[in-house]
């Protein structure tokens, strides 16, 4: 109640308050130039440049109940399920105004959040969790970051940052433990190798998300996805007359373990306490990521790639363009020298996408 735009929204709130704090309805022109010219006034307008909307996942327990009524006349129900879409939707806009960019962090999205640059986090704590719903958020095309929360062993503080780096925001959100980084001293080398690795690949993830809004490939996706991929078929056992049997048809086992980065990688990772795991090549010749070397061909390998080390395989013809590893992203105008590796015998020819990087020109 001390902000000072709180008289001017409060007309326009819901009957019930959410962690002590009044709900704008966003269906409403009046609350949304009431709290986005505010935010656009005492925060993007000084340089805070993305946001992180949580609690906007539909559930009631935290959020407002089926009875709460809004201005707007929509049932609390509706309003659940499109509050942070809105809030996606016209904190964007605020940028546009400026003609910058942002990218940020929301608790929920779904198909029709598809144009609005946000990375969906969650309160997952099970990484193999992260991965599964790394893949299915691709099927609907938008994106999930599998963030690196806070761990247990040194082990699985390593194997989340693996994952995390193949993903659409390499991200930490362990702000509740304070983990830092280098917490874990006997991996600490190695996270930093990942951390610079990710900035090695940026012209890579920078032209595969400029296939993704320019042509709605999604950057990270299961492996039904990808061409010449076959899962394992195998019979239920019992008779296989279906009257008798209902569930003697063929099924197929789920793959939700490795999936696909961008147009060529295959990322496999592995979780604590792993040593070795088998990997569903598609069918295609297929290289290993960091040596070159030729791993299969529609096979399936099991691989011991050892703790410092998260499986990544490269499609015949691949073409990874890299940089030299920097701490952050160049600038407008700033030219670096790019290393273009070629995996594999098939000639190909890859789209590199650049442009300054901030505004929307």
């Amino acid at each position: 109640k001390s902000a000072p735009f709180y008289p001017a929204i409060k007309p326009y709130t819901g009957s019930h308050t959410v962690w002590v704090g009044e709900v704008p309805d966003f269906n409403m022109p009046q609350a949304r130039k009431a709290f986005f010219d505010q935010l656009q006034k005492d925060q993007v307008n000084i340089g805070v440049s993305g946001y992180k909307i949580d609690e906007v996942d539909g559930y009631d327990h935290y959020l407002w109940p089926d009875v709460a009524t809004f201005p707007s006349g929509i049932s609390a129900e509706q309003t659940r399920q499109t509050f942070g879409m809105l809030a996606m939707r016209y904190s964007v806009d605020m940028y546009r105004k400026q003609n910058k960019r942002t990218y940020g962090l929301v608790r929920a999205n779904n198909g029709g959040g598809v144009l609005l640059p946000y990375v969906i986090y969650n309160d997952y704590y099970n990484h193999q969790d992260f991965i599964t719903a790394l893949i299915n958020s691709g099927t609907a095309g938008v994106l999930w970051t599998p963030e690196v929360r806070a761990s247990k062993t040194g082990e699985e503080w390593l194997r989340r940052f693996q994952t995390v780096i193949f993903s659409p925001m390499a991200m930490i959100n362990a702000w509740s433990s304070g983990t830092k980084p280098w917490s874990y001293p006997e991996v600490a080398d190695q996270v930093k190798e990942l951390a610079l690795l990710r900035m090695q690949m940026m012209p890579y993830w920078y032209s595969e998300f400029a296939k993704y809004h320019f042509e709605g490939t999604p950057p990270f996706r299961g492996m039904s996805l990808e061409a010449g991929f076959k899962q394992e078929v195998k019979k239920e056992a019992g008779s296989a007359n279906l009257e008798e049997n209902p569930y003697a048809e063929a099924t197929s086992k789920e793959i939700k373990d490795q999936y696909m980065a961008g147009e060529y990688l295959l990322v496999a990772p592995l979780f604590t306490g792993d040593t070795t795991r088998k990997v569903i090549l598609p069918k295609g010749k297929w290289y290993d990521f960091y040596t070159g070397a030729f791993v299969g061909d529609g096979s399936v390998i099991t691989v011991t790639p050892g703790l410092n080390k998260i499986p990544v395989y490269v499609k015949d013809g691949g073409i990874i363009p890299m940089m030299k590893p920097i701490l952050h992203a160049p600038k407008a105008g700033e030219k670096v020298d790019l290393d273009i590796r070629h995996y594999g015998t098939a000639a190909s020819t890859y789209n590199l996408y650049d442009d300054d990087g901030e505004t929307y020109n």
